[in-house]
């Protein structure tokens, strides 16, 4: 029986590669630790939030409804400096040599925000003084996910590039899990000022490491600055931010982040509303033990990074090898279909559960329908986040940042009706509902994977190809 070897062709390596051998592999580790731990700190700034909730509205003297507003518009922060901070990472300032590259001077200009907001949070003593410093606080770490893509697109060759995501999203994902519990911890032992102190002083320490050991990785000439002439004097390029959301005019990106959106969509269902879903069902409300139940669900998260990291490197290479070498994009997206089934699954499984087991019993199903979810969403997002470094590979910033803002745009529109929705329909139609537009998620992503090539030729928004990704 002929060998694997045999009966597949072997890739041949292209000219482009050798771009990605700047860097040894332990100095691609050291890289990848950095924008990782960036993305954990923004994942803490955004989650740690929410279980404070009921006692910023105590100490302000206001709502828990209200006080929820600036967790909506921390979304909203945050899908306004994806466009901003992606944009000028590929076009920036040109007075100092140390600070005329792309990815790194952005890392650089973002924490000074993420620094005085959260001290700007912590010393709040009104409603308008907190909304206006989670914005900024947000705002400084905003594009922390984007870049982290864009970072690991430049060091990273194709069929290497998802195993690196899904290591840098997994490990942004251990924020997701445990910082809701260390916000609740916090606020119930301590206090959520001190907490906001301690993110202030976690994003300067950050600031310090970047300036003195992180190397600029944008590939040599394709900076914007690139292409002016040089200049003596201190040269301010504006540019317009918003132009990287003119990419979503492609079909294909367009519907690759209508899935993600959709899929997103379900977590923030289940996790938003757990003080008023499963903490009065079960009767909980001591503040750490409600960001507890995050864990199961960041472990999800988690697990289901780092497979379908690894998993759609392999469905790439596999594919390639079927077509001769020939590189079709979507190919990758097929790594996504495992975690388009297991997504409604959960979600309309947490509903039901919910609404009809009480007892350990349905809190013990619920704990397991928030890992689930986890591993669903992750599987999912996970090759739809490296399809977009993959098709626009010169822009792999700003493709990522316009699917994450526009994300971003629609949940915190989204997320405030959520609780409504519980209120009027009850947790099982809710949670129904979202199961429902998952699986119309999943018949998307199908049709992009069956017709990519049609809709990226229909409008070309400057696609990358084999020989310059």
């Amino acid at each position: 029986m002929a060998s694997d070897s045999e009966e597949s062709p072997m890739l041949e390596p292209t000219a482009h590669e050798s771009i990605y051998d700047r860097f040894v592999p332990h100095q691609k580790r050291w890289i990848l630790f950095h924008v990782s731990f960036v993305g954990l700190l923004a994942m803490f700034v955004q989650v740690t939030f929410v279980p404070s909730i009921p006692q910023i509205a105590k100490d302000l003297n206001v709502t828990d409804a209200v006080v929820s507003l600036a967790f909506s518009l921390s979304i909203f922060a945050n899908a306004i400096g994806e466009l901003i901070w992606s944009t000028y990472s590929s076009f920036f300032f040109e007075f100092n040599p140390s600070l005329s590259d792309g990815r790194r001077p952005i890392y650089l200009w973002g924490m000074p925000f993420l620094c005085v907001g959260s001290c700007g949070v912590a010393l709040s003593a009104s409603l308008q003084s907190l909304l206006f410093w989670r914005f900024v606080q947000m705002f400084g770490c905003s594009g922390a996910l984007s870049l982290g893509a864009g970072v690991i697109g430049d060091i990273y060759k194709l069929e290497e590039r998802g195993t690196a995501i899904g290591a840098f999203v997994s490990v942004t994902i251990i924020g997701y899990a445990v910082a809701p519990f260390v916000g609740g911890a916090a606020t119930q032992y301590w206090s959520w000022r001190n907490l906001h102190y301690s993110i202030g002083a976690w994003g300067l320490l950050e600031m310090l490491f970047i300036y003195l050991s992180f190397p600029e990785t944008t590939h040599p000439g394709t900076l914007g600055i690139d292409k002016l002439p040089s200049r003596r004097s201190m040269h301010i390029a504006w540019i317009n931010p918003l132009s990287s959301l003119w990419l979503l005019r492609s079909p294909n990106l367009f519907a690759v982040m209508l899935v993600s959106t959709i899929i997103t969509n379900t977590n923030y269902i289940l996790l938003v509303p757990l003080a008023y879903t499963i903490g009065v069902r079960y009767g909980i409300t001591n503040e750490a033990i409600i960001g507890a139940f995050f864990l199961p669900n960041g472990l999800g998260s988690f697990t289901g990074a780092l497979i379908a990291g690894r998993l759609s490197d392999t469905v790439v290479r596999r594919w390639r090898e079927k077509r001769g070498g020939a590189w079709c994009p979507e190919d990758r997206l097929r790594a996504a279909w495992i975690g388009g089934f297991i997504v409604p699954l959960s979600i309309g499984a947490s509903g039901l559960i919910t609404t009809y087991i009480g007892g350990p019993i349905g809190l013990g199903l619920n704990i397991l329908c928030l890992y689930a979810n986890g591993v669903g969403v992750d599987l999912v997002l996970n090759p739809i986040n490296t399809y977009n470094v993959d098709v626009m590979h010169s822009r792999s910033a700003e493709a990522t940042a316009a699917c994450m803002a526009s994300r971003s745009l629609i949940m915190s529109a989204a997320t405030a009706v959520i609780v409504p929705s519980i209120e009027r329909m009850g947790v099982a139609w809710t949670d129904i509902i979202a199961a429902v537009f998952a699986v119309i998620g999943q018949w998307i992503l199908s049709l992009t994977i069956r017709y990519g090539d049609r809709m990226r030729a229909s409008i070309d928004v400057g696609f990358s190809t084999l020989e310059n990704n």
